[in-house]
């Protein structure tokens, strides 16, 4: 039986852990709060008030203004793009090697890890430098072909201060986990459905349509997730593959607006802050329905 004592003393152990607990939760929001009450603020300061007039001034000069727009596309297109790649490849490659028996599957695996491990900035020079020769031989196809109009062309297709090298970047910095997670994920699913709809007679793309693509899909968000929040707040990888200012991406457009010339303005940083944030947020609630379902049921249909 508890004593009087003992039941005091945990308690006393429960406040102190709670209240430790509330004050590192309110620590952490002042951040966030400042951010959201500066950006609502025409008067915006360094130091966290409450707005005296409260105003949309500072969203509509980034998108008027500034290149708010122009920079949230290109982020929503890039890393979009990206994330898209890595969930096809993570899981296409994720069940392959899931399903193959194989001496080579565990190094090949802990080989493509240490893509992971290893620092960006130790790979940006090679990666730079391999790019900018594809780019080079692009841009050699393309000039006498299309003339003046090589540059938009290539303003898409381009490896080198173009969209389509920087997707292909961000996808190889976020695939060898999502490899793993999805390899982990598929290990997890029995392949009685596989071998049901096989004796049903469904063919490949049926067998992937109706039963692979449903039971993966927890896992396909949990990949996406991870690599969408990876690569959304990537600010080294933009800055080194992009240099027209048409092509810069949201952390670049922050980069910006916090180094101005005369002082900086914390009411545009603010809602450009809050606009970076809402994405990131937006695909973890539309991950989350994802990540909860279960397998109760099997496959319908």
């Amino acid at each position: 039986m508890i004593s009087p004592s003992e039941n005091a003393n945990k308690t006393r152990s429960d406040l102190l852990a709670y209240a430790t607990l509330s004050l590192i939760s309110v620590f952490c929001a002042v951040p966030f709060l400042w951010v959201l009450l500066a950006s609502f603020d025409g008067n915006a300061q360094l130091f966290l008030r409450w707005p005296e007039q409260w105003s949309f001034a500072n969203y509509l000069r980034v998108f008027t203004k500034e290149d708010g727009a122009k920079w949230l596309f290109n982020s929503l297109f890039v890393v979009g793009g990206a994330t898209m790649l890595v969930i096809v490849l993570a899981g296409l490659g994720g069940y392959a090697l899931s399903r193959t028996r194989a001496w080579w599957k565990l190094p090949f695996l802990y080989a493509i890890l240490l893509i992971r491990v290893l620092p960006p900035t130790a790979l940006v020079v090679p990666l730079y430098k391999f790019l900018l020769t594809l780019n080079n031989a692009e841009g050699a196809i393309l000039r006498p072909i299309f003339g003046e109009y090589a540059r938009p062309i290539m303003r898409w297709t381009g490896f080198i201060d173009g969209y389509l090298g920087l997707i292909l970047v961000l996808a190889t910095m976020q695939l060898p986990l999502a490899l793993w997670i999805m390899k982990t994920f598929f290990d997890g699913l029995p392949r009685d459905y596989e071998e049901a709809a096989l004796m049903d007679g469904a063919t490949l793309v049926q067998r992937i349509r109706r039963v692979l693509i449903p039971l993966a899909l927890p896992g396909l968000a949990a990949a996406g997730l991870f690599a969408f929040m990876s690569a959304w707040g990537d600010f080294l990888l933009p800055l080194i593959f992009l240099s027209s200012p048409e092509l810069q991406t949201l952390p670049l457009g922050l980069f910006r607006a916090f180094l101005r010339i005369n002082e900086i303005d914390y009411g545009l940083l603010a809602a450009l802050a809050f606009i970076y944030l809402l994405p990131a947020v937006v695909a973890f609630g539309f991950a989350r329905r994802f990540l909860v379902q279960t397998f109760a049921g099997g496959v319908k249909g």
